[in-house]
């Protein structure tokens, strides 16, 4: 017998998206509690969370075959649960090694969800005819901005971290049962490359061009969720609701986005609405990195969510849908390199605002706006690719 509501397939990508965030969410409110619980600086922290990117990219790099196995509904079941046990546990490490060795499991479940939930969007885009991967990635941003405002409410509360990530676990488990107890894997797309795909995603000229695109949106996303809560701390003496409320307010601000962006995708090509994305997260981390006022640095954090809310759906659907290989190795192989970046890059920041202040944390990401700029033509010839010659 099988708990949960029958959705339509395309619900159930959208609450497969919002239920993961909401877990994964649930932890960045409360690092500045956490950071002055294990009495670290920025950068001992930062490298502390590399555990989780550690973590992804072995799991994004070696788990598509094991998915395979063992079947993408009954992986997905087990691993948003799990996913909220293992940052549980995470929040009770006592230094950051352990902080750090805690966390590689965390980006082991990870990188096995991101898999499954990219691939099903942009199967059952292809199933039903319509764009939903922006829209679906809008319903992560959702999620985080749900936990966001859970985790910056709670943290006001004064309930410590380790508790108030425990008491997510079985919330996290029921939500998972009711939207996705129903689920079934959509069938795979027709017309690609039914190769074998290989225990490493090597990726393609074409899509290091993809990483290119969308690194700065990493980035700065990344800062955000990592890194926002402990800028309002320590640049304006934020309270700890004011504080969590700067990670739910970059969330929301690209959930909002996110949830439109299909249509203004539709209406214009995506390389028009990629640069203008661009654009906005540039202007949004100049004003996070010079502002003096703290409502402007809101505002920043802000612009930096509707800035990074289309490029990572953009670049994950134009690889997806190249022929040249199967759609598991190009997902993969965009996602070991730009999904990593989105953990490991904020982290290593740490080390930089620990030395030369948190607001570099942001400012590092402006180059990286201008690299994207020059290459997002490569967003709008995703249907163009011709296959590779073998090696």
């Amino acid at each position: 017998m099988r708990f949960g509501i029958d959705l339509p397939p395309q619900i159930k990508v959208f609450g497969a998206f919002f239920i993961y965030s909401f877990c994964m969410g649930s932890l960045y409110p409360r690092l500045p509690a956490i950071q002055q619980a294990m009495g670290v600086g920025e950068g001992a922290l930062g490298l502390a969370l590399i555990g989780a990117a550690f973590g992804t990219l072995i799991s994004l790099t070696f788990a598509g075959p094991i998915i395979e196995r063992i079947g993408y509904r009954r992986t997905l079941l087990t691993a948003i649960p799990l996913l909220s046990v293992f940052y549980a546990i995470s929040a009770w490490a006592q230094g950051p090694v352990m902080f750090f060795l805690l966390l590689v499991p965390v980006g082991l479940t990870i990188g096995c969800i991101e898999i499954i939930i990219n691939l099903e969007a942009d199967r059952v885009e292809h199933a039903i005819g319509r764009r939903i991967m922006n829209r679906a990635h809008a319903f992560w941003s959702f999620g985080f901005f749900s936990a966001g405002m859970v985790g910056s409410l709670v943290a006001q509360t004064g309930l410590s971290p380790q508790w108030h990530l425990a008491i997510m676990v079985p919330i996290v488990a029921v939500i998972a049962l009711v939207l996705l107890g129903r689920y079934e894997p959509a069938e795979h797309r027709s017309g690609g490359s039914t190769d074998a795909a290989p225990r490493f995603a090597r990726p393609t000229g074409a899509i290091l061009i993809l990483v290119g695109v969308c690194l700065s949106a990493m980035i700065l996303e990344g800062a955000g969720i990592d890194w926002s809560a402990i800028y309002m701390r320590d640049e304006f003496d934020a309270a700890p609701f004011w504080a969590g409320f700067a990670v739910a307010l970059g969330a929301g601000a690209q959930a909002v986005t996110r949830f439109f962006a299909d249509a203004f995708v539709e209406r214009w090509s995506p390389a028009v609405v990629a640069r203008g994305l661009l654009a906005i997260s540039g202007l949004g981390a100049l004003l996070v990195f010079f502002t003096p006022v703290w409502w402007l640095a809101y505002v920043g954090f802000a612009l930096i969510g509707v800035g990074t809310s289309a490029l990572f759906p953009l670049a994950m659907s134009a690889a997806a849908q190249r022929t040249d290989r199967p759609a598991a190795v190009n997902v993969a192989a965009l996602a070991q390199i730009s999904f990593v970046s989105f953990l490991l890059g904020p982290p290593m920041l740490g080390y930089i605002a620990e030395h030369f202040g948190i607001r570099w944390a942001f400012g590092v990401g402006i180059p990286l706006v201008i690299l994207g700029l020059l290459m997002a033509d490569a967003v709008g010839t995703r249907r163009q690719a011709q296959p590779v010659p073998a090696e």
